[in-house]
């Protein structure tokens, strides 16, 4: 599938970073990051998955994991980026991808699902029995907690504007996965496993999981679950301190 929404800023010669937004986001999440060191020193691949942001969604097939993930290895070798920073559920989107090849991948996981507790968003989409139904229900909760929150207002209206099937099929998926997985697990089984995060936005079952793990970890105090929305310069330093 060619998409139509791949886009590359920064030096063109120097190697390429693969951004994939979490859920029911779009590559916008990751313009603030244009303006740091980290955009003047690698090249920043951005695109939009099917069905989110600007991308129609697939129309010949569901929009799996594992369809996903085919359209992400498929761009990432397309840009030459062997690094990928995943947001969110889109660590796992990562790992499905990254695991056609297994080696040579370095997924910087962006606050990404380790365990099950982590699909607090994505896994409600089982309650529902229609797409229309857990878009509508989930624009609702999130109405509701981003009153007087920049960053929450902003991640409602990107959700408005998934593809209501899309949405529900991956949070679905997702919620498969990670009762029949252990996403952190699977995460360091396919490629070098780098995690950005603050604290107070895990569960604490996933913070359990990832003292035991021996991960690497760097923390983006004071951040935002959306970090590279509000806290920019923080995700960038803290890229640059992974990749050095």
């Amino acid at each position: 599938m060619r998409l139509r929404t791949v886009r590359s800023t920064g030096p063109g010669s120097a190697p390429g970073i693969l951004c994939l937004a979490g859920f029911g986001d779009d590559r916008s999440m990751f313009e603030p990051l244009n303006g740091t060191e980290l955009a003047r020193r690698w090249r920043l691949v951005t695109l939009d998955l099917p069905g989110f942001g600007d991308e129609p969604p697939f129309s010949d097939r569901p929009g799996t994991l594992s369809n996903l993930g085919e359209v992400v290895r498929q761009v990432a070798e397309s840009a030459g980026a062997r690094i990928v920073l995943a947001h969110s559920v889109a660590s796992i989107i990562a790992t499905v991808a990254c695991s056609v090849r297994d080696q040579g991948w370095t997924i910087l996981s962006l606050e990404g699902n380790l365990t099950e507790a982590d699909a607090y968003f994505s896994g409600q989409a089982e309650d529902y029995e229609s797409p229309e139904g857990f878009h509508a229900g989930f624009l609702e909760r999130l109405g509701e907690v981003a009153r007087g929150d920049a960053v929450l207002a902003r991640y409602r209206d990107r959700v408005a504007r998934a593809d209501a099937r899309a949405l529900w099929v991956l949070g679905r998926e997702v919620a498969a996965y990670s009762r029949r997985t252990v996403p952190g697990v699977a995460l360091m089984g396919v490629a070098e496993a780098i995690y950005l995060y603050n604290p107070d936005n895990c569960p604490k079952a996933s913070l359990e999981w990832l003292a035991k793990s021996g991960m690497r970890k760097i923390e983006l105090g004071g951040a935002s679950h959306w970090a590279p929305v509000d806290a920019p310069e923080l995700v960038g330093e803290a890229i640059l301190q992974a990749l050095r």
